[in-house]
């Protein structure tokens, strides 16, 4: 039957039965696949998931059968939309991703294609070799990926594209032929080698004029490697040929020698094109890397400290590392390029600290996620992603390239791979509307000439996919793109593999994935103010990258904590956001039809531990425990919810009402009968156990020596109503805080540079006064862990501040929030709101020693009450424990602990509010060793709920657990969330020291009774 007619319903039972693998036809697996980064999307019929060769050969016997096209798909991370698909996927990552062989003499491996890049760079590395490109993508795209689009990444200038580095792939066409493709046609099965001999021979002239020489000439097939006096290097031409020709079961390829040090020499420049003509004199340096961005990609990040993200003076930078046998001449080369382009830069750093490498090179990492927003949060999108021209060329093409854009009313941040010739950018196309749609066809045409008109290659590494494969006549004229159908044609006569693609393309303006989205906003509980209030706007940030999917435990993110366990892709960010996608596009054309009741949503988002990694560790932001909220909110919506909403997600109230009797209730908990039933009318996981109530709540400690002391000191900020109230001494505004989180974002510890602080208004402090604090009595300090609230206002009093407590409990709706009852949330925020009306209208400072709380307070409060200023005063007083101290007491000096410390940094903290006051505060009590990273698995509710027990301890056995192992004698053992140290409390092993609160291991230095005075 012909392909794309419709397939028998016996396709996917006939999968089933000849694949040992994955197959899966439903709406959640269809709708992972969607998309890949770029801006199209294709709906597949089904995703296969092939255990091994044999498995491929039986799922493209049973597609050729039913005339069903197929599409390899890797990572997904491809930018022009190749890896999308209207027939069936083969998704090579979740069991064809083995390293076979590492042969460290011949400088070879052999990979199946759903390696990830970084897996094999870990195992090269154990003999001190590398594989040269490494795309942006390198922690999760494949090598099939790779394969598939010639990548080649930064390190291009020194080690070549993927081409450069394949040695033989093994490869199975649509038609069942099984190939070993290398140089020469040995190896290929008779029709293909008469097939390629005759058309090698009828088209030399052409074959060897037709193609420009150029370092990233990636568009079209490279078919002068066909050529004889290239020795017909069939694996050369295959590689970039975007999964249209066959399909790679295995690779063998070539590995070079890693440098045992390197330096990296950061160069400003008056502006881009200055950068880009100053590239091509620094490649007789030998370098490893030239890479350039401008100011306009770089953003907030151009501010950083010097040595935590150094760029120095300048409005663009050429980033150019090199390497060497140790730190000195690594360092030396790099100090050379510094003298040779000296006279034409503004100002150069030279870093040899790897840390600041590892910041800067995020900066370039996430640009294909940050450039998606402009300064202005304004959306930009791939589509004219990546050309290349020579390199001499450069700085006159991007001259010309920004006037082009200027004509066209558009914007975008050029970037890239300057020492190649590559420029990526990212423009703010309206791909909404017909009318922007037009305009971005008649842009990508003109475009197209520019590039051609410099004598370049409209791809210069993401391939052409459907963004450019329409355009190739422009690069190559007809006769050429004739010669890349007919080769097609002989690979593959059907044309099963990957339709529309490179030879008698789509459209460049079809597919885009934006048509499916509603026109209009629909109805929600949250603001979304970086998204103009849009749902959809919001869901749109996931353009595919895929960050999430990483899984490399020694990275300093969290996100994504339940796929770094499960794999499973709908268990990342992405995947949930392409779900939320496909759920808004519903009766347009979705692939989820039932709105906020979807189920495949529901089971998706239920894995999500609301950790809000994803918000500072996303390149673009997207903030999927919000989204789940908004969700959970719509999904429950009049119907009953689970046992766990109704437990934990009114913790609040339940704790309140049992503080009288926590001495009863107590030991009453710890009968293990009454235990087991309370959790299952609870909805909480058998295995946990269940927290202990304080005997004596943190606010009846607080009311108690109040009563001892004349006054309280909410007295007085009730008695004049705010007004004359002292504000704290240095109050001046929020930038300290600020400074913190902008310190940190240079070490990825938080996200200030897209969810700043507001401004706090200006005091007017007395001389003479002590700074005055309002101490937050969160949920989990007053009923839980009252230690931890006893022991701040011992620190904070000595550290010369005075503590105010509010006599109602105020709540910032936590639990509410992540369980998605939104309107309850709003309304005990708006209590809260009144409750703090004094110290609002004083302008103190809020102290919250809950970093979850903190977190809420800082983000949730003012997207679910954005009409109310009050909600954004909150916000912008609170401060974390570590950050009042340094702020309000700079001169304090800590007691002095002297011993390592081992734990974890809360992930909210890490997230919203930034740790980089509290390692400093860490540091001067002389509490040394760095806290973990990622999720300790508990989350707030998450980990207490029924079935979510394993991924809880799975998460915390990845990096928590370990540390805690690792922990030298005697180690301190800091957590400053609740959650964090009932995890650490419940799987630690009970025989190690306790977790607590930083607050409180000082004020055990001090030697502080931390009960009444």
């Amino acid at each position: 039957m012909p392909l794309d007619e419709g397939p028998a319903p016996s396709l996917a039972p006939a999968l089933r039965k000849a694949v040992r693998g994955d197959v899966d036809f439903g709406a959640a697996a269809r709708a992972l696949v969607t998309m890949d980064a770029s801006n199209y999307r294709r709906v597949p019929l089904g995703v296969v998931a092939p255990r091994d060769a044999d498995d491929v050969a039986a799922a493209l016997a049973v597609c050729r059968e039913h005339g069903v096209p197929v599409v390899a798909r890797g990572g997904g991370t491809s930018i022009a939309g190749q890896a999308t698909g209207t027939g069936v996927v083969l998704d090579f990552t979740r069991h064809m991703d083995a390293i076979k062989a590492v042969d460290p003499e011949a400088r070879t491996a052999v990979v199946q294609p759903g390696v990830v890049l970084d897996t094999l760079r870990a195992a090269a590395g154990a003999y001190g070799l590398t594989f040269g490109p490494d795309p942006s993508t390198h922690g999760r795209c494949t090598l099939g990926g790779m394969i598939g689009n010639n990548a080649c990444g930064s390190h291009s200038v020194a080690w070549g594209t993927t081409a450069d580095n394949v040695h033989g792939l093994d490869v199975l066409t649509y038609g069942g032929e099984r190939a070993r493709l290398g140089r020469g046609l040995d190896g290929l099965p008779a029709r293909l080698a008469d097939g390629l001999r005759a058309f090698v021979q009828g088209d030399l002239a052409l074959l060897r004029t037709g193609f420009p020489e150029l370092p990233r000439r990636i568009s079209g097939y490279a078919l002068d490697a066909l050529l004889p006096e290239r020795r017909t290097d069939v694996a050369r031409a295959f590689t970039g040929s975007e999964g249209t020709l066959g399909v790679v079961t295995e690779a063998t390829v070539r590995l070079v020698e890693a440098p045992r040090a390197r330096a990296l020499a950061v160069l400003g420049y008056a502006d881009e094109s200055a950068a880009a003509d100053a590239a091509p004199l620094l490649l007789p340096f030998g370098p490893l890397t030239v890479e350039g961005m401008a100011a306009d990609l770089v953003g907030d990040a151009a501010w950083l400290p010097r040595g935590a993200a150094g760029l120095p003076r300048g409005a663009a930078w050429l980033f150019v590392e090199t390497g060497g046998t140790g730190p000195a001449e690594a360092r030396a080369r790099a100090e050379e390029i510094v003298r040779a382009a000296a006279p034409g830069t503004t100002g150069h750093e030279v870093v040899t600290d790897p840390a600041g490498q590892r910041a800067l090179w995020r900066v370039r990492d996430d640009a294909a996620g940050t450039a998606t927003r402009l300064p202005d949060g304004g959306e930009a999108w791939p589509g004219w992603e990546d050309c290349a021209v020579p390199p001499r060329r450069l700085g006159a093409y991007l001259r010309e390239f920004r006037a082009l854009l200027g004509r066209y009313g558009l914007r975008g941040a050029p970037y890239g791979h300057f020492g190649d010739g590559c420029v990526h950018v990212r423009i703010d196309f309206d791909l909404t509307g017909p009318a922007g749609v037009r305009r971005f066809r008649d842009f990508s045409a003109e475009a197209a000439g520019l590039v051609v008109a410099h004598g370049g290659s409209l791809s210069g590494e993401h391939g052409d996919g459907q963004a450019r494969a329409e355009l190739l006549p422009v690069m190559y004229g007809p006769e050429v793109v004739a010669l890349f159908t007919r080769f097609k044609d002989l690979w593959d006569p059907a044309g099963g593999l990957n339709p529309g693609i490179l030879a008698r393309p789509h459209r460049l303006d079809e597919n885009l994935r934006f048509e499916v989205l509603p026109k209009r906003p629909v109805p929600v509980g949250f603001a979304y103010p970086g998204d103009g209030g849009d749902f959809a706007g919001a869901v749109r940030r996931c353009v595919g990258v895929a960050k999430c999917r990483e899984t490399t435990a020694g990275g300093a993110g969290v996100m994504c904590p339940s796929y770094r366990v499960t794999r499973e892709e709908r268990h990342s960010t992405r995947g949930r956001a392409r779900l939320l996608h496909e759920m808004l596009a519903g009766g347009r054309g979705g692939v989820i039809t039932d709105g906020w009741r979807s189920e495949e949503v529901r089971e998706a988002l239920d894995l999500c531990l609301s950790c809000k990694g994803c918000r500072s560790d996303c390149p673009v932001g997207v903030d999927m425990a919000t989204y789940k909220a908004e969700f959970l909110h719509h999904h429950y919506a009049g119907r009953v919810r689970p046992a766990a909403h109704y437990s934990m997600g009114w913790l609040p109230v339940w704790l309140r009402a049992a503080a009288p009797a926590a001495r009863v209730l107590g030991p009453l908990a710890r009968v293990r009968p009454v235990a087991a039933l309370v959790k299952r009318l609870g909805g909480i996981a058998p295995e946990r156990e269940l927290p202990e109530l304080a005997g004596e709540t943190f606010t009846r400690w607080w009311a108690r020596r109040g009563a001892v002391r004349r006054r309280s000191g909410w007295a007085e900020l009730s008695e004049t109503g705010g007004s004359g109230h002292r504000a704290p001494d240095g109050l001046k505004s929020a930038r300290p805080a600020l400074e913190d989180i902008r310190e940190g974002a240079g070490r990825g510890e938080g996200p200030a540079q897209r969810h700043p602080t507001p401004p706090h208004p200006d005091p007017a402090p007395r001389p003479g006064d002590r700074p005055t604090l309002l101490l937050w009595p969160d949920t989990f300090t007053t009923y839980l862990s009252p230690e931890a609230g006893r022991a701040a206002v011992a620190v904070l009093e000595d550290a010369g501040l005075r503590v105010v407590v509010p006599p109602r409990r105020p709540c910032c709706g936590l639990t509410w929030i992540s369980t998605g009852q939104l309107g309850r949330a709003r309304t005990v925020l708006r209590r809260t709101l009144d409750t703090l009306a004094p110290a609002l209208a004083a302008g103190l400072p809020v102290v919250v020693l809950e970093p979850s709380c903190a977190a809420a307070l800082r983000t949730d409060l003012p997207e679910l009450l954005p009409g109310d200023p009050r909600a954004r005063e909150l916000a912008a007083s609170v401060r974390t424990f570590a950050q009042a101290v340094e702020e309000f007491a700079p001169d304090w000096e800590p007691p002095w602990i002297g011993r390592p410390a081992v734990g974890q940094t809360h992930c909210h903290q890490h997230a919203v509010l930034g740790d980089a006051a509290e390692r400093r505060l860490r540091e001067r009590a002389g509490l040394d060793g760095e806290l973990s990273g990622g999720c300790c698995g508990l989350a707030g509710d998450f980990g207490f709920a029924r079935g979510h027990y394993e991924v809880s301890v799975a998460c915390a056995e990845e990096r928590l657990l370990p540390a805690l192992r690792a922990a030298p004698a005697g180690a301190e053992v800091l957590a400053d969330g609740f959650s964090c140290r009932t995890q650490v409390a419940q799987l630690g092993g009970g025989g190690g020291p306790r977790a607590r609160h930083l607050a409180e291991v000082l004020a055990e230095g001090l030697g502080r009774a931390t009960t009444l005075p």
